[in-house]
């Protein structure tokens, strides 16, 4: 056993998301087991479904179209959504603009490029940017490093092709929550290391950072909330199966194994208080700190995983979009360029 702390009890949950998952039952159930992927396969593949899925329009605001571009040496191609703002979009257009680049959430296992995508175009149409949403090989069928490499593959191709599609290759920001935030904060270390094209700045959202799953908030979280102590064990095995946990796990497939966070693009991150990942966010967040780099940390009182998503209309919701957006307004500001 650890010296984390065992047994202890959790932080309460933010009232309106106490009774939001009360109402979703056994949809917020703890204990997400592998048995339980490919049922989360098809639920996702159900939500998005083009017949009746969301309008990744959103009313004619951007035009889309699917492109496949060269994947990993090897390896299939890399599925990119390319979402460009039309004349119907607000502001009015630039020579280039800046690009969200996307990288969809779903525990590594589960999920496509449409996953949370509305969400990061409503951002998209009130900045004016771009957005590029990768798909990537899921786990287990595909470990470390399949899903990371996809990624880079695909930011390699938007920064190179940015231009065709009325994109900024200086301004491009990363933008992921949960596994796509673990994935993101990896690409930004890849891209550093590898000395690719450099992020303007990376937004992680509750970001899957550690697969040690030994914090303090890991174990107050076991068999509680959206996203569990188990769950985070299932997730981290498909994507390491024996390594994880063990000595040598590279911080392209788990950034929080990261001894040196120094030369990354800016960061924001926000986590909630009562969820598995708190602990490992906030010691990205000062790492990044420590090494001389600048990063924005919100810890959202009584946030569970997901409670954006969970309770769109509850309080602590909008004041969680409103920061983001606030951000990537202040990081994409004309007269601001990224150090």
């Amino acid at each position: 056993m650890s010296s984390a702390a065992t047994g202890s009890v959790p932080p309460p949950f933010d009232p309106e998301l106490a009774a939001a998952l009360e109402e979703a039952g056994d949809l917020a159930r703890p204990g997400f087991a592998p048995r339980d992927i490919e049922s989360a396969r098809r639920a996702a593949a159900l939500a998005l479904d083009p017949a009746g899925g969301p309008d990744l329009t959103l009313d004619g605001a951007f035009g889309t179209a699917d492109r496949t571009v060269p994947g990993p040496p090897g390896a299939p191609g890399v599925s990119l959504l390319v979402c460009r703002p039309t004349a119907k979009a607000a502001p009015a257009a630039r020579a280039a603009r800046p690009v969200l680049y996307h990288v969809h959430g779903g525990g590594l296992v589960a999920g496509n490029n449409r996953v949370g995508l509305p969400t990061v175009l409503e951002w998209a149409r009130e900045l004016g940017t771009v957005v590029v949403s990768v798909e990537y090989r899921l786990a287990p069928e595909h470990p470390h490093p399949a899903p990371v490499e996809d990624v880079y593959a695909g930011l390699r191709w938007t920064a190179e092709r940015a231009g065709e599609l009325g994109g900024d290759p200086e301004r491009i920001v990363l933008v992921g929550a949960s596994a796509g935030g673990g994935l993101a904060a990896a690409l930004a270390l890849l891209l550093r290391d590898r000395r690719g094209p450099r992020p303007y700045g990376q937004l992680l959202l509750s970001p899957m950072l550690d697969d040690r799953n030994d914090t303090p908030s890991a174990h107050q979280m076991a068999g509680v909330g959206l996203w569990d102590r188990t769950a985070n064990e299932t997730a981290w095995t498909a994507l390491l199966g024996d390594r994880r946990g063990g000595p040598g796990v590279p911080p392209y497939a788990a950034p929080a194994r990261a001894t040196d966070l120094s030369g990354l693009p800016p960061a924001f991150l926000d986590v909630g208080s009562a969820e598995t990942f708190r602990d490992e966010v906030v010691a990205y967040a000062s790492g990044i700190w420590r090494a001389g780099g600048v990063a924005e940390l919100h810890v959202w009182p009584g946030g569970c995983h997901g409670f954006d998503a969970l309770a769109p209309h509850a309080a602590l919701s909008g004041a969680a979009q409103a920061a983001r957006l606030d951000w990537l307004r202040r990081l994409l500001a004309p007269d601001r360029r990224a150090g």
